[in-house]
This record gives C-alpha cells, structure tokens and sequence, in this order.
C-alpha cells in the first residue's frame, strides 16, 4: 500500500520535535506492515530568512525537501493571512498543495490513500484534495483540532464536513471520540487509536552516573514542552516556591522563554530552575533518566508523548488531569493525577508522589503496555479498509 502523509504537524530539520508525535507512528507503521509513505508537510510562506523575524525566519529557512529516516519530506508553502486566516487557511492551503500532489503523481508516486493528521485546517484541507484527486482518506484527530477550534462556529461546520469526507476517522483518546461524536460525527466512523512510545529510544539507563554529569544533587523536576502558556511551566515554577528542597530543569522553547526566566529569578529561584532548550530525543531520553519526576501542568492534552516518555525512561509524572491524560496515567507506578491546574495543586500532587513514589522499574514495566505494535496495527487495518469503503 502506498499512503500519502499530509500535515503541518511534522518535524523538519530546523524544528525537529514539530509533530514528533506523526512521525513516530509513521516510522512504526512502515517497520512493522507493507507500506511505502511519502509526507507532505506545507509550512506557511514567509519571505526572509533572518533570525530578527523569530518564529517566522523558521519557516523560510524550511528545506523545500528533505529526507528523515529513510522517508521523503516535502514541505511545499502556504499563504497564510493575519487576523483572518483561521477561516480562508483549509482553502489556501489545499489550493497551494494541489499542483504539487497532482505533479507527485504524474512523477509516479501515485498513492492509493491520503493519510492526514490534524482537523484543522489540515483534514479539512485533505478532504478537500482527496475529493479532487479521488483518493480515500483517513482523517487522525489531535487534541486542539478538536477540543477549542470547533468553539469557532465556522471552522467547526468546516470540521464536520471534513469528517463527513473521510474514510475512517482516528482519535488518539477516548475523551476526543467522545467530543467528536457530541460535535456530531458519526460514531461508526471513528476509532480510537493512542500514541505509543518508542520503548528502544527512550529506556532505562544509569541514573546516579547521568545526574552527577549534569550536577544534579536535589530531587529533580522535570518540565518538558514548548514554553506557551497552556503547557503550563510557570505554574511548575511557581510550585517551586512550596518545594524547597527541589530542583527544575525546564525543556523546551517558545515566546515565554523571556518571562519564565523572568519569573524564576524575582522569585529568587534562579539556582533551582535550570533552562535546557530544545533537546534531541537521545538528548531527551538522557535527562528523562535523571529526572525524579516529569511535570505536566497543560490545560489541553489529546495523548501527551512526554508522559509515556518518561515512564519508559523509569520516572514517574505529576499531570493534570485533563483529556487523554487519564487514559495515560491509571496506576501509582505511572504517577499522580491532579485535578486543580494550579501552583498549589502541583506542589500538593509532587508531595503525593513522593510519599509514595513507585520503583523505577515497576514505572518501565507500565510503559511497556503501550508499545506502538497495537497502535500501527489498527492503523494499518484503517487504511485498509478505507480502500473499500
């Protein structure tokens, strides 16, 4: 089979945990079924490369082509317009990829289904180029795309009519099937299908020697996402302040880069919180190891890969419990649930842990649960079957 990947969610060469989290089950689908994938992956136009744009300059400086674990990108560009681009962007973005999926057809790449993740504009954008190629389709929902675009009373009419296009529909949880169905998509076509974690990358490793390299001598927090205000690390900060004998180490980047350190040094916390910045996932998998315990302060999850990440490196998590993360963590050995998204929530969920904090390979052990073989399997039998229907 021959499927065609199509999303804005997907790491490239200059952001290389952009949607990690398609490119995972990607790679697990093409080890484990007969499958060849190429992936499209628009990035939004933007003219000039100079890194006094931030954010912007990333995208200009995009590959239009790469190749990443044996897999051929594309990253064809998209007009995006300010202040009313949430309406027109599944349109200017399916009208911007059509040549470019016609032209990879007419050079042989003639896909038998069109494999595309993210509501919006993305699976709308797919069923919109699905029609028009008359190919199947096979729409994954995320977490955003579901759980805040549809407040939006166009986008979500948008939505409805994409899912009403595709084939199959996977969500990644249990708590975005049961929203897609109160939105109004059929039942019959949705399935739930969670992340895995890649057990081989991310496992269990000596602690005491990779703690004392990083100079590592207080239990140690650990916050793991882009620094936006719904990943919630200032409230991981904050919480600090109820735990004295901790220490944080912070990964990730973003806009709040600035007021979290900011924030970490009025508080007088500056020798406690440590920023890392972007990391690798071997990187990554190195500081999961000499963590004491992953925080997850989010207000909105679909599956959140750091919780398992961390578990199939032996640490335990601390997360609200919102959306999927209930579905993640079910046991003491996999962590704690808090219920209020607040400093003082967290600070209170940290002391629970750690009064009774889990064996580190009782944690490993509940990983392995969720390998990706079950996953890529009901994947696999999706596109499949979206071949006949």
């Amino acid at each position: 089979m021959k499927i065609l990947t199509f999303t804005t969610l997907y790491p490239n060469h200059i952001q290389p945990r952009h949607g990690i989290f398609v490119e995972q089950r990607l790679r697990h689908l093409l080890q484990q079924q007969p499958v060849t994938a190429k992936v499209v992956a628009p990035v939004p136009w933007f003219p000039f490369k100079s890194e006094r744009f931030g954010a912007y300059s990333d995208y200009a400086r995009i590959a239009v082509q790469e190749q990443r674990h044996g897999i051929e990108v594309y990253h064809p560009r998209y007009l995006v317009i300010p202040k009313i681009g949430m309406t027109v962007s599944p349109l200017l973005l399916a009208m911007a990829c059509l040549p470019f999926l016609k032209k990879l057809i007419a050079d042989g790449y003639d896909f038998d289904v069109l494999d595309a993740h993210y509501f919006y504009p993305d699976g709308v954008a797919a069923a919109w180029l699905a029609k028009k190629l008359g190919k199947p389709l096979v729409i994954t929902a995320r977490g955003t795309d579901i759980h805040l675009i549809p407040q939006y009373k166009l986008p979500r009419k948008m939505i409805l009519w994409g899912a009403s296009k595709a084939n199959r529909v996977v969500s990644v949880c249990d708590a975005l099937r049961d929203e897609m169905i109160r939105l109004g998509v059929s039942p019959e076509k949705i399935i739930t299908l969670r992340n895995g974690v890649d057990l081989q990358m991310f496992c269990l490793k000596d602690k005491s020697v990779i703690r004392r390299e990083l100079g590592l001598n207080k239990p140690t927090l650990l916050s793991v996402g882009h620094l936006i205000e719904l990943k919630g690390h200032h409230l991981v900060i904050e919480a600090l302040l109820q735990l004295p004998d901790f220490e944080c180490l912070i990964v990730g980047s973003g806009e709040e880069s600035p007021s979290l350190r900011r924030q970490a040094e009025a508080a007088g916390l500056s020798k406690r919180v440590r920023f890392l910045g972007t990391l690798t996932q071997q990187q990554l998998a190195e500081i999961y190891n000499a963590a004491d315990a992953l925080v997850l302060a989010s207000s909105r999850e679909g599956w959140a890969n750091v919780l398992l990440e961390a578990m199939a490196c032996g640490t335990p998590v601390v997360a609200t419990a919102i959306w999927g993360t209930p579905e993640v963590v079910r046991s003491p050995e996999a962590g704690v649930l808090v219920n209020a998204r607040s400093a003082d929530g967290i600070a209170q969920g940290v002391k629970a842990l750690f009064a009774n904090y889990p064996d580190r390979q009782a944690t490993r052990r509940y990983a392995e649960k969720f390998s990706w073989d079950e996953t890529v399997a009901g994947v696999y039998d999706a596109l499949t079957k979206s071949l006949v229907n």
